[in-house]
């Protein structure tokens, strides 16, 4: 079980090949890994932003099947109103999707953070999960920053972390825009899925003090998000 994870893991100067020091993570609280709602993250995340434009026609859409095939009576045939029925071959479909139709929903705060959590701790007890003191490299070129992994045994994508984006270095925007299984977020974008499609996450320590803090908050908080006031035009 892994109830009491530890908090102590390897600090890492980004930019040298030099040999990682142990050091005291201060990163926020780590829960068991609960995988069904790390599950419910990832569906969600996956799906609240999906639109479905698949439509079919009925048969008040397809064309043609105006008038009726055959007399009711006297034939010997069975009696059809239209050629546009959907038991036609070519006729219109009694029940296909009717798009655009959209999927959101939305999960409760408190999920998605633990979500959040629960991704970290999985990082973390897989030995995925990385601190660096910063994002320098000495060169914006890709391929020192493919090294660089290698030999740090990173696999095959990374994901970094940095507290903002406007303070990212040009060095590893530079050499991140070149590559495709490298990808640079800011720790306000940090979420379940990229770190579930990447192998390696690596945190900067202002991003690990900042998901403290605000990890922590949503722990300690018993408010809602948006308070209910009035008079009405103060709610958002």
């Amino acid at each position: 079980m892994l109830r009491n994870l530890p908090k102590v893991t390897q600090l890492i100067n980004f930019r040298a090949r030099s040999q990682p020091y142990m050091g005291q993570l201060p990163g926020p609280s780590f829960h068991l890994p609960r995988l069904d709602i790390l599950h419910q993250v990832a569906i969600w995340q996956k799906n609240f932003k999906r639109i479905s434009y698949a439509k079919t026609k009925t048969r008040a859409e397809v064309r043609g099947g105006g008038r009726k095939p055959w007399p009711q009576k006297g034939s010997g045939r069975a009696r059809h109103g239209s050629i546009r029925s959907p038991i036609w071959r070519g006729g219109g479909i009694a029940h296909g999707p009717r798009g655009p139709t959209s999927y959101y929903y939305m999960l409760p705060m408190k999920v998605r953070v633990q979500g959040l959590k629960v991704a970290l701790t999985v990082k973390l007890a897989q030995d995925d999960l990385h601190i660096v003191d910063s994002l320098e490299l000495p060169t914006a070129d890709p391929q020192y920053l493919i090294e660089l992994a290698r030999y740090r045994r990173w696999g095959d994508s990374v994901l970094l972390v940095d507290l903002e984006h406007e303070d990212m270095p040009q060095n590893i925007v530079a050499a991140v825009s070149g590559l495709k299984t490298f990808n640079l977020v800011p720790a306000i974008g940090l979420n379940v899925h990229s770190m579930l499609k990447h192998q390696t996450l690596v945190l900067t320590l202002p991003t690990v003090a900042f998901l403290e803090e605000k990890l922590l908050w949503h722990d300690s908080r018993y408010t809602p998000l948006y308070p209910f006031r009035l008079p009405y035009r103060d709610f958002p």
